[in-house]
């Protein structure tokens, strides 16, 4: 395939990367077009969902128009993953818009509920391709340190979303009708997918495919198996009914058997593996029950705004707003403040426990509440998500290895959706296990019955539709909204449980340095061909030392024991040029030299990421020293290295062009030699570092 180069951060003399160049900027803007267009999709259905469920029914199963896209998108986010690390990037990122656009067609024609249902399933495997990938790319591109800052703009993309979609939602809603909310998308669509194909062009080397289908079929079957009855117990299904006492004990046998054959998967979906870094772990708890929280609020407040405040759609939209607005803002400082001070841990935690004042004033609220009352515990809520939602994704990525970037970030997303999944599902059986009940303690004595003989319903629907609404006796309305302020009541006071989970789980992530590098794509070109030659069948082992330019990670695994052994060597003092040279290192210390060596040599060598992470700025350092003029060694102690190696006397050697052995004789192949001396070399590394340890 053709081979083009990377974006990559622009650098000064120092190394220091100092912003995008100006196709890495293309590709990121073309990636914010593509978030742009998921995100607003999810956000402008928002304000209409109460009259969508009027209007087709369904207020029992009300979770489900969003849950129906949440639980598609969690069993692609993890699929996605895995297979563009595999097949590239670029040709999902475009299925994914294709496929999101025939499920907003879909659901703009739906003429019932569970088509409605259906379509947003569509409209949710279009999502899990396109929000994992926009931030792997990221990650492809844009080194750690560098990264929290376009983070935060892709979260205030989000954020610009979430302003404008409510806005244009309620307005839409009130004044077309609900059904093009799902049309007026599409231009959007079209738009990103040609941006997107002009400019989203990354070097892949494709591997050889070993695609883990029982692990995909298993890992879709049990999070259906899981998720359906969390979302259809204790409403349509009682909680000891059969079904769910069924689907959960097939689920959970299922979710057994998925672990078992990830266990032995060549390429698995989910690797078991990375849960072994307890960074990846807590991050993905905390980013579970961010998202369990997340939704928990934005899914039922436009219902506390319509059904309990009374007001529009559109009106609906314009509380909303002051919450995206806070959200944006501080996503894109908190981002820009890691970015500074390479810090991320305390303002993670900060943001948390607003998130936790958020909540708490929204559970303060009741039906003789404002609408003030109402927006200012949402903009609290929203800044602290503004500050936490986009952190867990950068911990996660400065952690992983590059080879399993793609699927780390995809896991991610994947533990997101499904806690937005879990949030909606649980909070909404809250809301709707004790609807009936919360109605009729305020309805008066005997209404409920003669409104049922009437054949008129008295339910949260209602009061959500402004029709209905208008034909219901003025004591009936008040009961409905005084029943639907205590379930939603129920709602937010149970979303302070996941908050403890998520401040726990932050507390004891262990909070690594920010890289300021990013693999480019050549070396994640000879990475892969490293592991693919470890692991690729053949009839003979091809073993990588690094050989010919081809740099492994064997061979820096090598050049990690060459740097220790010499540090080793210069300590010991009987090799005087090489304590000179060491000591150069050093700036004049010795000491210092050997310890940068030593630093550099376990950077080299670990395969502890925390420990690489730590080390990495005292290898950064030794590397910077090469880029001095003259190199590391000064001229003094250059030339005398020179002429010690040279059989004939100093003078010639330094003033005369020396023709070489390979040109004198032609047929010695120096290249070859210089393999023989490589294996040698590593041979006898390898012999000095058993006996040094």
């Amino acid at each position: 395939m053709p081979r083009t180069s990377t974006p990559a951060p622009t650098a000064e003399a120092d190394g220091a990367p100092t912003g995008l160049d100006p196709r890495a900027r293309q590709i990121f803007a073309a990636l914010m077009l593509g978030m742009l267009v998921a995100s607003i999709s999810q956000t402008i259905v928002g304000p209409a969902m109460p009259r969508i469920v009027a209007e087709l029914g369904g207020m029992d199963h009300y979770s489900w128009l969003a849950t129906a896209a949440m639980l598609a998108s969690a069993i692609t986010v993890p699929i996605v993953g895995k297979l563009s690390d595999v097949y590239g990037r670029r040709g999902f990122y475009l299925a994914g818009l294709v496929v999101f656009m025939v499920g907003s067609v879909l659901s703009g024609l739906a003429q019932n509920f569970w088509w409605l249902i259906g379509a947003r399933t569509v409209q949710g495997i279009g999502m899990g391709t396109l929000m994992p990938l926009s931030q792997t790319i990221i990650g492809d591109i844009i080194p750690p340190r560098q990264r929290g800052k376009y983070q935060g703009l892709m979260g205030g993309v989000f954020g610009l979303s979430s302003i404008l979609g409510p806005l244009a939602g309620g307005f839409v809603t009130d004044h077309w009708g609900w059904r093009w909310l799902f049309f007026i998308s599409l231009p959007v669509g079209i738009a990103a997918y040609f941006g997107i194909s002009r400019f989203l062009h990354l070097e892949h080397v494709r591997q050889r495919p070993v695609i883990d289908r029982a692990g995909i079929a298993l890992l879709s079957v049990a999070l259906i198996l899981l998720l359906v009855p969390t979302s259809l117990g204790g409403t349509t299904w009682a909680w000891n009914s059969l079904p769910v006492i069924i689907m959960y004990a097939a689920g959970l046998v299922t979710l057994a058997a998925f672990l078992a054959v990830e266990r032995r998967a060549v390429e698995p979906v989910l690797p078991l593996h990375l849960f072994k870094s307890s960074v990846f772990t807590l991050s993905n708890i905390a980013s579970f029950m961010v998202s369990v929280m997340m939704f928990g609020a934005m899914i039922y407040l436009p219902v506390y705004a319509q059904g309990v405040l009374g007001v529009s759609a559109t009106n609906s939209g314009l509380i909303l707003m002051p919450m995206s607005v806070a959200m944006i803002g501080l996503s894109i400082i908190a981002g820009l403040v890691i970015t500074k001070t390479g810090r991320y841990k305390l303002q993670t935690l900060l943001g948390l426990l607003l998130m936790g004042a958020g909540f708490w004033m929204l559970i303060q609220l009741d039906y003789a509440a404002t609408e003030l009352d109402l927006t200012l515990a949402m903009v609290v809520f929203g800044i602290g998500l503004g500050i936490a939602l986009q952190v867990y994704t950068l911990i996660v990525q400065n952690a992983s290895a590059r080879r399993d970037l793609g699927v780390a970030t995809a896991s991610t997303q994947f533990f997101r959706n499904v806690g937005s999944t879990v949030g909606i599902a649980v909070f909404g059986t809250i809301m709707s296990s004790g609807l009936a009940g919360n109605i009729a303690s305020h309805l008066p004595p005997g209404v409920a019955e003669q409104m049922a003989a009437s054949g008129k319903q008295v339910n949260a629907g209602a009061v959500l539709d402004p029709s209905a609404l208008a034909g219901l006796p003025a004591e009936v309305a008040t009961g409905v909204q005084r029943g639907l302020a205590d379930s939603l009541h129920d709602v937010f006071l149970w979303g302070l449980v996941p908050l403890v989970f998520a401040l726990v789980a932050t507390v004891f992530i262990k909070e690594l340095p920010l890289r300021n590098t990013v693999h480019t794509a050549d070396e994640a070109g000879r990475e892969l061909l490293d592991t693919m030659s470890q692991i690729a069948p053949s009839d003979e082992l091809h073993v990588p030392l690094g050989r010919d330019g081809d740099k492994t990670r064997t061979h820096e695994r090598l050049l990690g024991l060459r740097l220790g052994l010499l540090a080793d060597a210069a300590l010991r003092g009987d090799r005087p040029l090489l304590t000179r040279a060491v000591t150069e290192v050093g700036d004049g210390d010795l000491a210092r030299g050997a310890a940068l060596l030593h630093c550099t040599s376990r950077m080299l060598t670990t395969e502890d990421n925390s420990v690489a992470a730590d080390t990495e700025p005292y290898a950064v350092e030794v590397a910077a020293l090469a880029k001095r003029a003259g190199g590391v060694l000064t001229a003094g102690l250059r030339r005398e290295l020179v002429t010690a190696v040279a059989e004939r006397d100093a003078t010639t050697v330094m003033t005369t062009l020396e023709t070489t052995a390979a040109e004198r004789h032609q047929a010695v192949d120096l290249r070859m030699l210089e393999a023989v001396g490589d294996d040698l070399t590593a041979a006898y590394l390898v012999d000095a570092s058993r006996t040094r340890a």
